[in-house]
């Protein structure tokens, strides 16, 4: 897996941080913020893990786990977008960044499994 994905991952993750620090405090927002924060950074750090595996196996399960936070954090973007907590132009290029990150992801744990087999 190219160094580069790590690094968009965390990149990622800081502009989750940043969009967290600049949305308007409500309980609503406190709580979806928290969902958000919590698996926006978690795709990267899985990542990580994904590097440290003892088999191809432990990779492809920790890049599917990544993949799944990833879907998730897709999901709390769009949510926070649609109930007008944030202005659209706030997270459009989130959306984007996060489905590419989804089907990059994807293809990955596609790839190794079917090399597992």
């Amino acid at each position: 897996m190219a160094k580069d994905m790590e690094e968009r991952t965390f990149e990622f993750a800081l502009r989750i941080v940043e969009l967290a620090k600049a949305l308007r405090r409500s309980h609503v927002a406190d709580v979806l913020m928290k969902q958000l924060l919590r698996s926006g950074t978690s795709v990267g750090a899985n990542i990580e893990k994904s590097r440290a595996g003892y088999s191809r196996d432990e990779f492809a399960y920790k890049m599917n786990i990544s993949l799944k936070e990833a879907r998730e954090t897709h999901y709390w973007l769009r949510l926070l977008k649609e109930s007008g907590l944030v202005k659209p132009q706030q997270v459009d290029s989130l959306l984007d960044e996060a489905e590419q990150i989804k089907k990059i992801l994807g293809s990955i744990v596609s790839k190794t499994r079917g090399r597992s087999k």
